[in-house]
């Protein structure tokens, strides 16, 4: 059996589309490329029980529609798997009725395909009745489901719960998705060859040394109750996961062998306490720390001993990226971010101070917000940056995505245009 993991290309006018490992979605006039983790994971896992896997990245590799679909019916892979996002989800629809239609009219190809991302798991029956898409995945562990349809279409196995199907021009929900099934310490290491990691190595803003990689050592926050996090419905903050230290530093180490220099540690937040300090001391211990740096995810107020910051500096780390997200603590609690604004200045100053690179991430368009709320979310950035305690911003609008808490505060408010 042959299994595609594809990102069919999506041209348009507006730029390169941020797809995937991308919890918001974005059309970029200078192409970046971001490594799919948990979709490498799902190759590697697939190809690791003994599925053919085609790696078809068409948006990295510049692909036209027509260049990539001619390829695909070369190929001619048994399933196709799509990740997808809410502005893009009637694009990849059209895709997948295109591609069926097209696979009728060739012999002996009986081809399935596997709809994936937040949008379709907060609303799976939706994307089933729009296309002709034969399974939707409701939760974001991709590799473990992708390899259970795999393995049911090869007798051997039946569907676990988390996956929608057709039987009988029904549609059928298999059960509940539960994530507490899947150990990451299961998981093999990614095939970064199979995976083609070089396509993502260079063009990727998160990168200050060339080549640069990702890796993704828990799914995915542990806190995992920001209102507007269209991931947290695929990794609820209750059902937090991480692998061992000893697997990280594993990987670490064979990137540095790939002749990596950075790597984008993209855990949604990273784990803190023992984790954090037994992966720095191994990153010390192994020599790694001069080999490579680093750059995560981290909650402002998640880490509040400066000797941490220190100690994560003397372990190769890099950029940290916080999402401060507003300056009002309105905002703050409305969006779940379970963060004092009066925590937010000593923790940059702490994590500067230590040597490293504070990065901020703030969101603009809050439906309750007035004009003087925004300007204190701009003047509280700007006396940031004065005060020297953060290396760089990420400005972005707030988009109520489904399956999220702010979606729903938006349509109780009557408040969308697309419902």
């Amino acid at each position: 059996m042959k299994i595609s993991i594809s990102y069919p290309p999506l041209e348009s006018p507006k730029g390169t589309p941020l797809l995937s490992q991308n919890r918001q979605f974005q059309w970029f006039s200078d192409p970046t490329y971001i490594y799919p983790m948990i979709p490498a994971s799902a190759a590697t896992l697939l190809k690791q029980n003994g599925y053919e896997v085609f790696w078809d990245d068409a948006i990295a590799e510049g692909l036209s529609y027509e260049e990539w679909k001619e390829r695909l019916v070369r190929e001619k892979p048994d399933i196709v798997a799509i990740e997808t996002k809410t502005p893009v989800v009637k694009r990849h629809w059209q895709i997948i009725n295109e591609l069926k239609n097209h696979s009728l009219q060739v012999t002996n190809w009986k081809l399935k395909i596997i709809l994936m991302g937040d949008h379709v798991a907060a609303l799976p029956e939706e994307s089933m009745k729009n296309s002709k898409a034969d399974y939707v995945l409701t939760g974001g562990d991709y590799d473990f489901l992708l390899l259970n349809i795999a393995n049911k279409l090869s007798d051997k196995g039946e569907l676990e719960g988390g996956i929608y199907y057709r039987e009988k021009n029904q549609i059928i929900n298999s059960g509940e998705y539960n994530l507490e099934k899947h150990s990451l310490d299961e998981l093999p290491p990614i095939d970064r060859k199979l995976t083609r990691w070089e396509l993502y190595a260079f063009k990727n803003g998160n990168y200050k040394y060339l080549p640069g990689s990702y890796v993704m050592n828990a799914r995915d926050c542990w806190w995992g109750r920001c209102s507007f996090c269209s991931w947290a419905a695929l990794f609820p903050g209750g059902k937090f996961r991480a692998r061992s230290a000893g697997k990280a530093l594993d990987e670490i180490g064979e990137l540095i062998k790939l002749g990596v220099r950075e790597i984008m540690e993209d855990s949604g937040t990273l784990p803190v306490g023992k984790w954090l300090e037994d992966f720095c001391q191994g990153m010390i211990e192994r020599g790694y720390n001069k080999k490579v740096k680093i750059s995560c995810n981290m909650r402002l107020n998640a880490i509040k001993n400066i000797e941490i910051y220190r100690l994560m500096k003397k372990a190769g780390f890099r950029m940290i990226l916080f999402g401060l997200e507003s300056a009002n603590q309105k905002t703050l609690d409305k969006i779940g971010k379970g963060l004092k604004v009066e925590e937010i200045e000593p923790t940059l100053r702490d994590c500067k101070k230590a040597g490293l690179e504070p990065h901020i991430t703030v969101m603009v368009g809050y439906p309750w917000e007035t004009k003087k709320d925004l300007e204190n979310t701009l003047t509280l950035a700007k006396k940031l940056f004065r005060q020297g305690y953060v290396d760089s911003l990420q400005a972005t609008l707030m988009i109520p995505y489904p399956g999220t808490p702010l979606y729903r505060y938006c349509q109780e408010n009557n408040l969308l245009l697309t419902d």
